[in-house]
Formats: C-alpha cells, structure tokens, sequence
C-alpha cells in the first residue's frame, strides 16, 4: 500500500513524458517509455517488495519463531538496514531490473494496441468495459512475459531470512532451483498472479486514463467552445 501510491505516480508520470519527448507515438516508443518507467520504478518497487516478502514470511515455514523480528515494513526496512547497510535494501534490485524493464514495455505497448484496435473514444457508451479489458489484458500480458524472473527475484529476497544464504547471485539460484525442482518452479505461482493481475491492471490502467480524459476535456473547453477533445486516450 506504501508503495504502490509512488510506484503508479513514477510509472505514468515517465512514460507520459518520455513520449512526449520521443515525440512519434508508434509501438516501438510505446515500448521504450515503458521500458525507461519500468526501470525508474525498481527504485522504489525493489525495497518495497523486499520488505514484503520478508513479512510475508514471518513466523511461517521454516522461517517460525516465538517472536517476530518485524513489527510492521518501515519496521522491517530499517531493521534490514542496519544489519546488512544499503546492499541489504536493494537485495535482488537486479533481478527486479530485468523483471521490470521489459515488463512494463509490453505493459504499455499492449495497451497502446489495445485501445487502438478496440476503437476507445471519450464518446463511446462502452468506452469503460473496453478499457478495463485493454488494462487487464496489459497485466497479463506483462506478468507473462517476465515471470520467471519474479521468481528467481523473490527466492533471491527471501534468502537468508533464517541466517544461511542459499544463492550467490541470479544464476545460482536459476541453477539450484532448477535442480532441485525442475522447471516448473519458474511458473509457481503464476496462475493466482494472473487472477489478481487482470482486475488490479483493468482499475489502474481504466482509471488513469478516464482522469486524464476528464481532465483534458476541462482543459479543452477553456480553451475552445468545439473541436475533439482527446484523439487517442492511450497517449499517457
């Protein structure tokens, strides 16, 4: 909840001006301004996640005690930041970096797709279900594309909780887990990822661009009685 707020505001805020720097709105730049949003956002997206991950498993599993070693994620940052210093806080921020990079390029290329193919105009009665269907689609699609690493991410944010680190680095833990448990590993998990990734992404992606779209109308009737008020409302 903490992050998230940020995380959508460093996501929509890049990707809008980095195509309006790239000026040509085309599938190719769509997937750039993505890209460049995606990797802005593991600064903020790979601390937040650690801490997540850390409360998650708290007094679970193997990783039970009497006592709970976090009492909330500041709680848990701090903590995690004065035994193991800033290295300690951006644990797996690598692994997030090639889970996010990519995976916000096809977020917002779908997307862009989408709401072209699906002709979403401000005056079309069904303009809300078929941008909930273009925003879900869109975090399927990105979740598809990049989950393998999400999951080497989270072992690898995960590790060391109970004082023994099992992987040295990426690699490592690609190897030994898939020694150990095959390939299937690197989809474990992804079918309930999928079922909250559609509905999470249809809300985010509909509600962003209905308040762009109201606010650009705002905008346009101040300046102008007639004209359109917004050409395609995939431009974030």
């Amino acid at each position: 909840m903490m992050g998230l707020t940020f995380i959508n505001a460093v996501v929509f805020g890049v990707q809008g001006n980095t195509i309006r720097l790239l000026q040509n709105d085309t599938p190719l730049n769509q997937f750039l301004a993505g890209s460049a949003a995606g990797a802005i956002q593991c600064v903020i997206c790979c601390p937040m996640e650690l801490a997540k991950t850390r409360m998650q498993l708290q007094g679970t599993g193997e990783y039970k005690s009497k006592s709970k070693t976090y009492k909330n994620s500041l709680d848990c940052l701090i903590k995690i930041h004065q035994k193991e210093g800033l290295r300690g806080i951006n644990r797996g921020m690598v692994a997030t970096f090639f889970r996010e990079t990519p995976s916000f390029g096809f977020y917002f290329l779908t997307y862009d797709y989408l709401t072209r193919y699906l002709g979403c105009e401000p005056d079309d009665s069904y303009v809300i279900p078929k941008l909930l269907l273009a925003g879900g689609t869109s975090g399927i699609v990105s979740w598809l594309s990049t989950y393998p690493m999400d999951v080497v991410k989270s072992r690898l944010q995960a590790d060391g909780i109970g004082g023994v680190n099992q992987y040295s680095g990426i690699l490592d833990c690609v190897r030994k887990s898939y020694e150990v448990e095959g390939w299937r590993v690197f989809s474990r998990g992804l079918t309930s990822t999928l079922l909250r990734a559609f509905p999470v992404n249809a809300a985010t992606f509909a509600t962003v661009t209905l308040f762009l779209m109201y606010m650009r109308a705002g905008e346009t009737m101040n300046e102008c009685e007639t004209g359109p008020v917004i050409q395609q409302p995939s431009g974030l």
